[in-house]
């Protein structure tokens, strides 16, 4: 993942109605955008406009068919998510690890 991949794809988990379609899709299987759009306060058009969001970061595919467009969620989007935060709190550890054997004299 480079640099500015992991800065589009937290853009796009960091919006509470755009996780909320994520978790809609969670179960694998493709949904049409008025499946997704039941039940929630926006119109179609608004779901469609986050779903250009999710699909702008890798999140999520759409696929038409018929007169639908089916979108499906992409979990190794999320994998790769979730490599870069263990990357992450990997360093975290070791730079806090050296920090503890400073404070306790063993660096």
């Amino acid at each position: 993942m480079s640099q500015a991949e992991p800065a589009v794809l937290f853009a796009a988990l960091g919006d509470a109605t755009r996780l909320g379609l994520l978790a809609r899709l969670a179960d694998g299987g493709a949904s049409s955008i008025a499946r997704l759009a039941d039940g929630l306060p926006l119109s179609r058009q608004a779901v469609a406009k986050h779903l250009d969001v999710l699909q702008g970061a890798g999140l999520i595919h759409r696929r038409r068919q018929g007169r639908e467009t089916q979108v499906a969620l992409r979990p190794e989007a999320l994998d790769s998510a979730r490599a870069w935060l263990d990357q992450v709190g990997a360093q975290w550890d070791e730079r806090l690890a050296c920090l503890r054997a400073l404070v306790e004299g063993d660096g």
